[in-house]
């Protein structure tokens, strides 16, 4: 199998710590193979033992158990990541503004289009596919385009990359081709 990036939602924020070395040791422990992170923030690069999805659910659990809170794990490959890249339809003034926001799956045309009816002052946003992309007039940081209004809205889990660190995964897959 291929090398995929793996995305942890929200780990080492609010408390919800996650060590990059236990990390890439769970990771190793179920079977993955040349296994790396990428900064403190739930990005893993591994080939997986098998099915990425299954392989997905396990370092879900695992996480669990070891750290007794539950994260979801979004894997893509590279090429599904740079096809997320390559799609961003916003204009890109700065990179770390503009966001791919991965989903766990593709939300319900009803709530895609609700969404879409929804303000969140000058941010733009945009479901494609099982992914959402954004683009903040002054950064995530200070948006009502949260998390938890994102999962609510969509009925799906989700964690964003800012386009920034989805072109460094991208290029750090590609290394191990």
């Amino acid at each position: 199998m291929s090398r995929r990036v793996v995305l942890i939602r929200a780990v080492n924020v609010g408390g919800a710590k996650l060590p990059m070395a236990d990390l890439r040791a769970m990771a190793e422990e179920l079977g993955a193979t040349n296994v790396s992170t990428y900064i403190a923030s739930g990005n893993l690069l591994c080939e997986p033992p098998g099915a990425a999805a299954t392989f997905d659910r396990a370092l879900e659990k695992a996480i669990t158990e070891r750290f007794g809170y539950s994260r979801e794990v979004i894997s893509r490959s590279r090429d599904e990541l740079a096809a997320a890249l390559q799609a961003h339809p916003f204009e890109v003034s700065e990179p770390k503004f503009s966001y791919v926001y991965c989903l766990t799956g593709v939300p319900a045309a009803d709530k895609v289009a609700a969404f879409a009816e929804r303000q969140f002052g000058s941010d733009e946003f945009t479901v494609i596919g099982n992914d959402l992309h954004i683009r903040y007039v002054e950064g995530a940081g200070v948006s009502k385009l949260t998390a938890p209004v994102i999962a609510k809205g969509l009925g799906v889990q989700g964690t964003g990359r800012n386009l920034k660190t989805v072109q460094k995964l991208i290029d750090l897959a590609d290394q191990d081709a």
